[in-house]
């Protein structure tokens, strides 16, 4: 049962000084950056199955290597980004973590449902860029006036391109956990978003067509599209838990 000193007081560390933050800030990016570096180097002694993963969407296209150290290099890359993905729990442990005690008290045993819920958002964007979005823009990409200039795809921009785009659409996918925490600091209201929608929609339209790698609005549609059903969840996200303001006695 929570108390009202438990409602009302936001965490300690929620008072601590600015270099304290900044202090806590540098802890957890390390222990982020560790999380990565090591998820990595496992995901190196996949390399092989990871990058056959990644080169599906080509659809048989081959990719060619124009430097002496490439292949090694995009190998680690490819790491890299496993190493990310694989990380991600921990990456959102440490960020929610520091951002938390600013919340209430009761709303401690929200950070691991946070982790779980950023990290699943963020698989389920990725994935519908791998099975989705990319493959429509690789056939307009390597399609387009393809009869008079071949296509010669070279390792390091493919995995470079791929590792973007899905990277983008893994964090645009975390718009509902944005706005959890935007309406718990009291920053916006679900009236505030629902005013916005005409707004919110030029601005998903335009984020779709700059991350996106292609001018044709179909693909940038299959961003776009999910991006405004996100942007309506997030609405009911705020309404149900944004903060409310305590009633004047």
């Amino acid at each position: 049962m929570t108390t009202p000193k438990d409602q009302m007081e936001p965490l300690e560390k929620a008072a601590m000084p600015f270099l304290e933050h900044l202090e806590e800030f540098r802890k957890r990016l390390l222990r982020s950056a560790l999380a990565i570096v090591v998820c990595a180097i496992l995901a190196f002694y996949f390399s092989d199955e990871i990058m056959w993963f990644i080169i599906q969407p080509l659809n048989g296209v081959p990719l060619n290597n124009m430097q002496v150290a490439g292949t090694f290099y995009a190998y680690m890359k490819v790491s890299l980004i496993a190493g990310l993905v694989a990380s991600l729990p921990i990456v959102f442990y440490q960020m929610w973590s520091f951002i938390a005690p600013g919340l209430y008290r009761r709303e401690r045993v929200t950070i691991l449902p946070l982790v779980i819920i950023s990290t699943v958002l963020f698989l389920l964007g990725a994935a519908f860029c791998y099975y989705l979005a990319l493959p429509v823009a690789l056939q307009f990409l390597l399609n387009f006036a393809d009869e008079l200039i071949k296509n010669y795809i070279t390792v390091d921009s493919y995995i470079s391109f791929i590792g973007f785009l899905m990277l983008a659409f893994g964090l645009s996918f975390q718009l509902p956990v944005l706005a959890y925490f935007l309406g718990r600091f009291g920053m916006i209201s679900s009236g505030f978003l629902g005013k916005g929608r005409r707004y919110a929609v030029v601005i998903i339209l335009a984020v779709a067509a700059i991350v996106t790698p292609t001018p044709d609005i179909f693909t940038q549609l299959l961003l776009a599209v999910p991006m405004y059903l996100l942007y309506e969840i997030s609405i009911l996200v705020v309404k149900f838990t944004g903060r409310r303001e305590q009633p004047t006695t």
